[in-house]
């Protein structure tokens, strides 16, 4: 398990931007651009890091609907690419997700571009989703983590992901020690139901009890009317939605809205 101060410095709460991508080539919304995408891309990295994030997370959030298991291979080409431009232009850590579940080939672009974690979505167990049974993939990442001499690279797991039910009722206390004991995960996500929905804090505060000293971040719902109550009781943010123009999600990020949103974290945290 890699430390994360290693990761984030001596940031007691770091917030992670998202990069989310518009539709790549082989996904039904691809425009035909791919220079476009790029330039998309980097942009709203640029409006993220001169904000004052700590991180950056890149998603394939265009590719509707998204593939239950491993994606396309111009899907992994296309995200090497613009995650390996964002990687060279910034020094902020990097992140990727392939969604809908793909770890594996979120790992193997992670490599390839120099990222330092990756976010998978069902790393144990299995959810109902809109993709179908999504099933966990730790024993298969893993292996390839190890294989691939990537172990550095830190994994986030989510923990009863958005968009997505239980197939069974089971303690959360349970969900969690399956995910740090059994699935290797190096920090543990708690999201809303949706994209962009609040996160449940209480199930935050459990997740968090039973995490022990491994870092719980909240991954969806982040706002500036949430984000003392959001700063004071996770170890990490990742923020989309709300760091974007007017609170859309596929609209480009606010750079100003950025800003604000950094500084109030930062005094929340000093006081």
């Amino acid at each position: 398990m890699t430390s994360s101060s290693a990761l984030w410095s001596e940031n007691s709460c770091p917030i992670v931007g998202m990069v989310h991508l518009k539709p790549l080539p082989g996904s039904p919304g691809f425009s035909g651009d791919l220079r476009s995408i790029l330039r998309s891309a980097k942009k709203d990295a640029e409006s993220l890091v001169s904000g004052g994030v700590d991180g950056l997370l890149v998603e394939n959030l265009g590719d509707v609907p998204y593939m239950r298991g491993r994606v396309a291979r111009e899907t992994v080409a296309c995200m090497t690419v613009i995650a390996s431009e964002i990687r060279q232009e910034f020094s902020v850590p990097l992140g990727i997700n392939v969604l809908r579940n793909d770890g594996q080939s979120a790992l193997a672009i992670a490599q390839a571009a120099g990222a330092q974690f990756i976010r998978v979505n069902v790393l144990c167990g299995a959810r109902l989703t809109d993709q179908g049974i999504v099933q966990g993939i730790a024993a298969e990442l893993m292996r390839d983590r190890s294989r691939l001499a990537a172990t550095d690279i830190q994994v986030l797991a989510d923990i009863n992901v958005k968009h997505s039910v239980p197939l069974a009722n089971r303690p959360l206390q349970e969900e969690v020690v399956d995910l740090v004991q059994r699935g290797g995960a190096d920090a543990i996500v708690v999201s809303g139901a949706s994209t962009g929905s609040p996160t449940n804090l209480e199930e935050l505060k459990q997740v968090k009890v039973a995490a022990g000293k491994v870092p719980v971040w909240i991954g969806s719902g982040v706002s500036e009317a949430s984000l003392e109550s959001s700063v004071l009781a996770a170890d990490g943010l990742i923020i989309g939605t709300g760091l974007k123009q007017g609170h859309q999600v596929h609209r480009p990020v606010d750079p100003q809205l950025v800003a604000r949103v950094v500084k109030s974290a930062s005094d929340w945290l000093s006081r």
